[in-house]
């Protein structure tokens, strides 16, 4: 088999790349500006051996690392750097579904060499593997699955080098991506998806989908091919995910931009041009990651400059009903959203809150108009309702401000699409990366991972917003990250003013100095880097993903491979919990609906030109595996 190894770049890194942010921002000012502001780090964090976690007299109930916990049915795992799963002793894990395998009878067999041919590739379960959900419907247990990207080497193993030639190649990596919805059940075997079931669904970059809320019709919507602005195909780089109090599941849109392209040189008019700069679309003659531009004209912006203006925002999709059309909530903005945590305001209004995966960008939320009333009417919830960016403030409190027209000059139609437009005109807080954002269900507050910020004090974001380092972000060139957490006043998440504190700074106490140790709930035994995915479960642990540098060497050394953490929010104690093959990332985190089985993603396993799971040369394949605990318990 000809060497199959996929570059080893993330969809966030490649973007960098191709389309570098203008450095204008001088690095010693921003350092000098660091230091002088209040110490440093003002007392929100402090570092070394004896140390609090938090600025405890901040935040009422923050309390400081005390010890061990025993809220952990798990010793700690060990680093591990070897190219397989692991999980603590007690536990066990098994693949539930890869890349390729099958949802309905008639899918194409798996050829450990090539994959799986273009016919039948969206009767299979997709590829890379994100954020998920596990939904009861009746008697059925129902997962939902994002499939981010592709990894065109391996998906187009026969190729040269990966870079379709045809139609029928950019139709294959379509069909890899998206959405499954897939039945599983467990029997004397385990875990297995129950193939053919009527509630099996593959959702493509070629699916239908309605367009609804304020940027529905909006001309920079229309295309010759949908005239209306409202009917658009295909969902583009699912990342993470939500689900709402009615049962539906919610997928994000994150890089987008990656998939557009251009055959000559377009005429553009300013709009256009300046929105494609901030989002990150590339504008030049050339070849790109997936070349879709090349053969389907609807990704060439020559030919049809609105269809970047219609990616990039959340998509509803309905499990229960495999005959409904997914929709694009454009009220919840558009920009790369990462995930889609809800929380339910007392008086019953609907709180999504969401981040922008970029460098120098922002967090999001959204507030309902109406009120959710179970069995009611939900259909304006996430289309009727508020758009709000973070503010955070160096004394540790913040507040969401509201995206409208009056304040930002823009129209309701605007602000939708051009997000990060309006929010740079409030002044929002340019944030390290903000990814998976995750609600504590045992407590009024939220958590989001910032997962680094090599940018952070270098230069600006792509609107040109300054990045000095900040409250929240207070690590020039981070390339660790760290998780900021806030409490909303009153503890009512429709609240427009919170209080914030950084529930832990990943680092190396190992061979670092100063902010670069990580926090006091750091230490050599359980240190991590670039926090990625979060979820609680029931009884409030935080379990924090990780997608970062797993080279093991130099700042990173002792780190080993990608993984999994319990984190305690009472006490602030972190302990490890699964460790990944080597070269892939640990994404998309959900449970059984007795919680006997925890979900868990394994996203490309082959970027060090492994063959994890199956092994014994074949492609790599991403997977969902299956963990329980040995004697049956609950597991989270």
């Amino acid at each position: 088999m000809k060497d199959i190894q996929q570059h080893a770049i993330s969809p966030d890194d490649w973007d960098e790349m191709n389309f570098p942010r203008p450095e204008v921002q001088g690095f010693d000012a921003v350092v000098e500006e660091a230091i002088s502001r209040r110490g440093f780090m003002g007392g929100v964090l402090a570092f070394g051996s004896g140390a609090a976690v938090m600025g405890t007299s901040m935040l009422k109930g923050t309390t400081a690392i005390a010890g061990q916990s025993d809220r952990f049915a798990f010793e700690q795992l060990p680093v591990q750097t070897d190219n397989t799963v692991h999980v603590p002793e007690g536990y066990t894990w098994d693949v539930l579904v890869r890349w390729g395998d099958p949802l309905f009878s008639d899918a194409p067999a798996f050829d450990p060499a090539t994959g799986v041919p273009t016919a039948g590739s969206d009767r299979v379960f997709g590829e890379n593997t994100d954020g998920m959900e596990l939904f009861k419907v009746g008697n059925h247990e129902l997962l939902v699955v994002n499939s981010e990207y592709v990894n065109p080497k391996l998906n187009l193993a026969e190729t040269e080098d990966g870079m379709p030639t045809s139609a029928e190649d950019v139709l294959r990596l379509q069909n890899f991506q998206g959405v499954s919805v897939m039945e599983i059940t467990e029997g004397e075997n385990g875990w297995e998806v129950v193939v053919d079931s009527p509630f099996n669904r593959r959702i493509h970059h070629n699916t239908p989908m309605v367009i609804d809320g304020p940027a529905a019709g909006h001309d920079l919507l229309k295309t010759e091919a949908d005239p209306s602005g409202t009917q658009s195909l295909g969902t583009f780089n699912n990342c993470g995910s939500g689900r709402t109090p009615w049962g539906t599941y919610l997928t994000c849109e994150e890089n987008f931009n990656g998939y557009f392209g251009t055959t000559e040189e377009p005429a553009l008019d300013d709009v256009h041009v300046a929105g494609f700069s901030r989002y990150g679309v590339n504008m030049e003659v050339d070849t790109n990651r997936y070349n879709y531009h090349g053969f389907d004209p609807r990704f060439d912006i020559s030919k049809n400059p609105n269809e970047p203006h219609r990616a990039g925002y959340i998509v509803e999709i309905d499990p229960a009903n495999p005959d409904s059309t997914p929709v694009k909530h454009t009220a919840l903005g558009r920009f790369k959203h990462e995930n889609a945590a809800y929380a339910l305001a007392p008086d019953g209004r609907v709180v999504v809150y969401m981040g922008d995966d970029e460098r120098g960008e922002f967090m999001y939320k959204w507030l309902s108009r109406d009120k959710y009333v179970p069995g009611g009417d939900t259909s304006t919830l996430l289309s009727e309702g508020q758009l709000h960016v973070a503010r955070f403030n160096a004394d540790m409190s913040g507040e969401w401000v509201a995206l409208t027209p009056s304040a930002t000059g823009m129209s309701e139609a605007e602000i939708a699409i051009f997000s990060r437009m309006a929010a740079s005109e409030l002044g929002a807080t340019t944030m390290d990366r903000p990814e998976w954002i995750a609600v504590n269900p045992t407590a009024v507050e939220g958590y989001c991972c910032l997962t680094n910020n090599r940018n952070r004090g270098v230069k600006p974001n792509a609107g040109g917003d300054p990045t000095p380092a900040n409250g929240p972000n207070p690590r020039e060139v981070n390339n660790y990250g760290q998780i900021v957490r806030w409490r909303p006043s009153g503890d009512n998440h429709a609240s427009n003013t919170f209080e914030w504190d950084l529930y832990v700074m990943a680092g190396n106490p190992t061979n670092q100095e100063g902010p670069y140790q990580g926090s006091a709930n750091i230490n050599a035994g359980n240190m991590f880097n670039s926090p990625d995915g979060m979820q609680f479960d029931t009884t409030g642990i935080m379990w924090i993903q990780t997608d970062g540098n797993d080279s093991n060497e130099d700042e990173f050394e002792g780190m080993g491979n990608n993984q999994m953490l319990a984190g305690d929010p009472v006490t602030g104690e972190i302990r490890r919990f699964l460790t990944g093959p080597t070269g892939s990332e640990v994404t998309g985190l959900t449970w059984s609906s007795d919680r006997r089985t925890m979900f868990v993603g394994i996203q490309h396993p082959g970027d060090d030109g492994g063959d994890w799971p199956d092994h014994g040369g074949s492609l790599a394949r991403s997977a969902i595996i299956a963990v329980k605990r040995v004697d049956g318990a609950l597991v989270g």
